[in-house]
């Protein structure tokens, strides 16, 4: 069994996603012992953001490459590989702004290739992740939950693994983070009771 987990938050030991996610990992190597953990910190590590040079790197052969080229596809192919590989993958994906920090997004342009975790048929998309587990820590300072808010967070993370083919989404909530010291504290406390108690039961 391998995990894979990713942190995204800007916010190091101040971070509500990054203390969850890394609840979620720790609950889950419990009742799975043995499991494999990969980490994968999109802050302190970043990924360069999609661009023009990343289509031309992919798009030169491979004798053709400058150092720069050969890095980014390297890059690029060493992240797909992992989220490929993995049979869980666990997110730390906080709100900034109503969406996914910029740092997720150039994670999602990586392992969203056609070919690879999807492709095109003459009857539409098919997703090519199918069997993969993930479980994504939503945090936010206000709620957001099941408002027109989510469009660009919750709603655009499940259309995104929905179309590479992932059916076992899986959400720990904690919103209301910036209400003040007891909304926040309620927020953390419910979420670590759902990674507790409903997560992997």
């Amino acid at each position: 069994m391998k995990l894979l987990h990713i942190d995204s938050s800007i916010l190091g030991d101040h971070s509500a996603s990054r203390q969850l996610s890394r609840s979620v990992v720790q609950s889950f190597t419990a009742t799975q012992p043995g499991t494999e953990v990969v980490y994968r910190d999109l802050a302190s590590d970043a990924l360069s953001h999609f661009s023009g040079a990343t289509l031309a790197a992919a798009g030169t052969p491979a004798e053709g490459r400058d150092a720069a080229q050969k890095l980014e596809v390297e890059t690029n192919e060493a992240t797909l590989q992992e989220f490929l590989s993995s049979d869980v993958v666990v997110i730390g994906a906080p709100m900034y702004n109503f969406t996914i920090p910029s740092q997720l997004k150039a994670w999602i342009d990586r392992i969203t290739v056609a070919g690879r975790t999807f492709r095109y048929t003459e009857t539409g998309p098919e997703g090519l992740c199918k069997g993969k587990k993930v479980i994504i820590v939503s945090t936010a300072g206000g709620l957001h939950v099941g408002q027109p808010t989510s469009v660009g967070h919750e709603d655009l993370l499940k259309v995104l693994f929905g179309f590479i083919g992932v059916t076992d989404l899986q959400f720990v909530f904690a919103h209301g983070l910036a209400y003040g010291d007891e909304p926040r504290a309620n927020a953390l406390i419910a979420a670590q009771k759902q990674i507790d108690e409903t997560l992997f039961a």
